[in-house]
């Protein structure tokens, strides 16, 4: 994997493999690490093309967090929206996706706290479901964007991306707690689970 240096004011979009340290100037970790994910509601004609029909799509982003024998410590998700410790909050549950067009603002957002963090927590996988098995390439303008300060770690158009066609659940990346300092592994992958515990049962499979 590449490993690459966060400078300040810097402008990068890492790539499936790359792994950042979340380092600032001052030599300390970066406070923060934020995901939010964009979509549309799907919008069809039906009866000779003229009468249009709104479909909702419900995407959740969620993590799990673990400790160093990569037993599960806790899950963030639209059910449990806040960490046990307070670091890592979710903010609500979209139901729906853009009913009127991409407004640009993000359906859902994850903030994780980096710098209070429990100290057990070693690793912590960010992924991606569609509640209603939707698969990706149905759903319009549906992006993931990763965060840290003002840098966009990674971005991911899942609906442009025919890697994602037919599938519901994908793997955004994971953030690993080593040599005293965060770092940020950009994943991206589609995964054949349908579900969040089937997620993170491919996760402790094969990570």
């Amino acid at each position: 994997m590449n490993n690459i240096e966060l400078q300040k004011k810097s402008k990068i979009t890492l790539k499936k493999g790359n792994t950042i340290s979340l380092i600032k100037d001052n030599g300390n970790s970066l406070d923060f690490v934020r995901v939010g994910v964009n979509w549309g509601a799907i919008q069809k004609k039906v009866f000779f093309n003229m009468i249009p029909v709104t479909t909702n799509v419900d995407l959740d982003a969620s993590l799990t967090a673990f400790d160093k024998n990569m037993d599960a410590l806790f899950t963030v998700y639209y059910n449990k929206l806040t960490s046990p410790d307070e670091t890592i909050k979710h903010y609500g549950d979209d139901l729906e996706g853009d009913l009127n067009g991409n407004d640009g603002l993000d359906n859902e957002i994850i903030w994780v706290d980096l710098k209070n963090i429990d100290k057990k927590v070693k690793q912590i996988y960010l992924y991606l479901n569609s509640y209603s098995q939707q698969n990706f390439s149905q759903i319009p303008f549906s992006e993931v964007n990763i965060y840290s300060q003002n840098e966009c770690l990674a971005n991911f158009n899942l609906s442009a991306s025919d890697e994602y066609a037919d599938y519901v659940s994908m793997l955004m990346g994971r953030l690993v707690y080593k040599n005293n300092c965060w770092e940020f592994e950009v994943i991206g992958t589609p995964i054949a689970a349908k579900d969040i515990s089937e997620t993170i049962l491919h996760i402790k499979e094969n990570y």
